[in-house]
């Protein structure tokens, strides 16, 4: 069932995205060679902890870590690690969730870590050029369809994959609500987005092919070419004009 949020129900999702976004501008002043993932993942956490909030990663499913810390070829679902240090030339990314009075943030961010390759730039810069891209779409009258294929479009067009094997989700009450959100697809087709749905849409491209593989701790998921992978999320409102981005500051 997709979930049309009301005037307080925004408001509160207004604030845990807005923690949401402190983390992840705190955190990218972090991003250095010798930083460990476990490193991150405790100033993540203390972090959302100290702004009244709760890791919605944390104990999901099993997922140990409070943030997924995703190196290089790993495209979502890194579990951080005392053992895996950054060094320059890594990318990362980093994927935070809070929730707070009774509702969920959601957005990630790619980051690079000393001197990377042109290459590894580029495909950072464009999966978060194709996020923006696909929400020119998320307003109300369009369909999940015209998002998923203006990302779609935009990426392969220059060259890169999308990742067929995770989307992004509508999200609230609950970190996964209705609808599904893939990131390719046909225009005009899928869900009729309405004022008042709250989504998280988050490209996942790799400089490769898109397939990819799980590992057996069940959630590292990694290019199966090991290629490298970027990924970039926001949780937007969809209004009657340009989608709402909560976390963003």
């Amino acid at each position: 069932m997709i979930i049309i949020k009301n005037s307080r129900e925004i408001a509160l999702m207004r604030e845990s995205g807005e923690i949401v976004a402190k983390v992840l501008e705190m955190i990218g002043n972090y991003i250095k060679e010798g930083i460990s993932t476990h490193e991150i993942d405790r100033l993540c956490e203390d972090m959302i902890l100290s702004l009244g909030a709760t890791p919605s990663f944390k104990n999901y499913n099993g997922f140990k870590g409070s943030v997924c810390t995703s190196l290089n070829d790993v495209v979502v679902h890194g579990i951080p690690s005392k053992t895996e240090i950054l060094k320059s030339g890594d990318i990362i990314s980093v994927d935070v969730g809070a929730y707070k009075n009774g509702f969920h943030g959601d957005a990630a961010r790619t980051f690079s870590v000393g001197d990377v390759s042109s290459k590894a730039k580029e495909l950072i810069k464009i999966t978060e050029e194709s996020f923006f891209e696909g929400i020119k779409y998320a307003k109300e009258g369009y369909r999940l369809g015209d998002i998923s294929n203006a990302i779609q479009r935009f990426v392969e067009d220059r060259g890169y994959s999308i990742v067929r094997d995770f989307t992004g989700h509508g999200i609230g009450e609950s970190l996964h609500e209705d609808p599904a959100i893939p990131n390719y697809g046909a225009k005009g087709s899928g869900v009729l987005l309405k004022r008042g749905m709250t989504l998280a849409i988050e490209p996942m491209v790799t400089s490769g092919d898109f397939k990819v593989m799980v590992l057996p701790d069940n959630w590292t998921t990694k290019t199966r070419d090991g290629s490298l992978s970027s990924h970039y999320e926001n949780t937007i409102l969809i209004t009657e004009n340009e989608a709402e981005i909560l976390t963003l500051i």
